[in-house]
């Protein structure tokens, strides 16, 4: 009878420690997913905030220049006429916006609208292994600059 009680007691004893022990490695992975997220969104906060600040600098420039009643060129918006993959098209924008990224905060007066049809006009984009040919269909310039672009693929 008395094995029986000490096999008993040991049995909770050894329940208690595995309890116990699962309880701190629960608890000490649990801390760390916990931490390593929190590292992540604190990064994604710098991130946003250093986005932010970029936006206020290029916000007070622009309001600046507005105080000289010109009107400026503050967005540019691409129109891709495309039947394709999403993806290139997402390049091709892209890269046509890299053109003309060094007109925004320039008097709208002052840039000249052939020249600026003429940067994409006509030009053959190439894509991997894939040539597209761009063509300005139409542009509208004021504060925002809109260009339509159809774009065929070469073969």
């Amino acid at each position: 009878m008395a094995q029986l009680k000490r096999k008993g007691f040991k049995f909770n004893v050894c329940f208690m420690a595995g309890l116990i022990t699962g309880i701190l490695i629960g608890a000490t992975l649990l801390c760390v997913i916990v931490s390593y997220r929190m590292d992540m969104y604190h990064q994604r906060i710098a991130y946003l905030e250093n986005t932010i600040q970029d936006k206020d600098a290029r916000l007070e420039k622009l309001e600046n220049t507005i105080n000289n009643k010109n009107i400026l060129l503050k967005d540019i918006e691409i129109i891709l006429i495309f039947e394709g993959d999403e993806i290139d098209k997402i390049d091709i924008q892209k890269n046509i916006k890299e053109k003309y990224k060094s007109l925004l905060g320039k008097e709208v007066k002052n840039i000249d609208a052939d020249l600026i049809i003429q940067v994409v006009d006509k030009r053959i984009f190439k894509i991997e292994e894939r040539e597209y040919k761009l063509q300005v269909t139409k542009m509208i310039l004021s504060e925002i600059l809109k260009i339509t672009v159809k774009v065929d693929l070469l073969e």
